[in-house]
């Protein structure tokens, strides 16, 4: 499903349509979020990098990583750093979100010593300006891609710390605009949903088109890992990577998928069929089971149907509106004459010319029916 999910990203946006929005949840328990953000970033970088997203260039809004972890991210997974000035764009919010580092040098007449990288870099000092931040992303946008219709995509690598620092109110109309800008493309996000209440992890899920949770792996009674437990040990490294998405026709798909972190990334493979808490545990909630038992199953196929022919000891015989169940019956004495040998009585027999006419208007084509 991560391949599936890059996919989405990929394509963009249809002609009046709202950006896709992808939402990654992680929690203390499984904190593997920015891997996750890791490995789309890459994906999406390729894709660029190839011409073959609808995205011609990314946007990073640094807000828990600075950046040179992005420049060396980059530069480890083979991405050329060097001409990356020419589609990517990083918005620094990581050194001075609030601008106390910039006022306290110029107190003392201090120097920026910040580290130079070769990616192009903008500082962003006042992050609780949201309606601010809104146009110095489309600003950095447009000067990627230019005036015309070409489209970016946006990276958010924490919604957690803009929360720190802006309204819910305020975030949930930073992702709004950028959903419905005509320039942008996609845009995905982190979150740590275990900081933040459940009516503020909801409304982000309410903006999101497609949602993954990195969830830790559960023991068999359905209970999370503890410390103490054999589960903790795969914890640190193994999970459930669960991802729920808005289909345009208004279906949700839910889809699971196992992940592991190595030293090389993280890496996703289907969920082992042997496996079925994970399965279970994405089955909706309800007071009735939704499975049969064995026993309920032999009950409803002993169930006598009302339109069944039962035969009560008899051969059933079906009638085919061609002749009459007698005839049938004495098929091998056909009827020769129009008048009966034993009878003074006349009798119309009629023959069908073939089997493609159509029987007569006053037959019952329900006459096989035991009703």
């Amino acid at each position: 499903m991560a391949d599936s999910i890059c996919r989405t990203l990929r394509d963009g946006a249809l002609e009046g349509e709202l950006a896709p929005t992808l939402t990654i949840k992680d929690s203390l328990a499984s904190p593997f979020a920015f891997h996750v953000f890791s490995h789309i970033l890459l994906q999406l970088s390729s894709h660029v990098i190839a011409q073959k997203s609808q995205s011609q260039g990314i946007v990073i809004v640094a807000l828990s990583r600075s950046p040179s972890s992005y420049a060396a991210l980059l530069n480890m997974n083979g991405v050329d750093v060097a001409s990356s000035n020419k589609w990517i764009h990083i918005l620094d919010c990581y050194t001075d979100p609030l601008g106390w580092k910039d006022k306290t040098r110029k107190s003392v007449n201090a120097t920026d010593c910040s580290p130079q990288i070769s990616i192009a870099t903008s500082s962003f000092k006042t992050v609780k300006d949201v309606d601010k931040l809104f146009s110095v992303i489309t600003e950095l946008g447009r000067g990627l891609v230019g005036e015309n219709k070409a489209r970016f995509c946006v990276a958010i690598d924490s919604l957690s710390e803009l929360l720190r620092h802006a309204s819910l109110q305020s975030v949930a109309g930073l992702l709004s605009d950028l959903r419905s800008h005509d320039q942008i493309s996609n845009i995905f996000g982190l979150l740590h949903s275990d900081l933040h209440e459940e009516r503020a992890v909801a409304v982000l899920e309410y903006m999101s088109s497609m949602v993954a949770s990195v969830d830790p792996y559960h023991s068999a009674d359905g209970q999370k890992g503890c410390l103490g437990d054999s589960f903790s040990q795969q914890n640190l490294t193994k999970g459930k990577f669960n991802v729920r998405s808005k289909r345009r026709n208004g279906r949700v798909r839910v889809t699971c998928e196992e992940f592991k972190v190595e030293s090389g990334g993280i890496s996703f493979a289907s969920v082992s069929s042997v496996d079925g808490t994970a399965v279970a545990g994405l089955l909706p909630k309800v007071q009735f089971n939704l499975q049969l038992s064995e026993k309920e199953r032999v009950d409803r196929s002993n169930v006598v149907l009302p339109f069944e022919h039962q035969g009560n000891g008899k051969p059933i015989q079906i009638y085919d509106g061609r002749r009459s169940l007698e005839e049938s019956n004495s098929e091998a004495n056909p009827i020769s004459s129009g008048k009966k040998e034993d009878s003074a009585m006349g009798e119309i027999i009629y023959f069908r010319d073939s089997d493609d006419e159509m029987p007569d208007s006053d037959e019952d084509p329900d006459d096989d029916l035991d009703i």
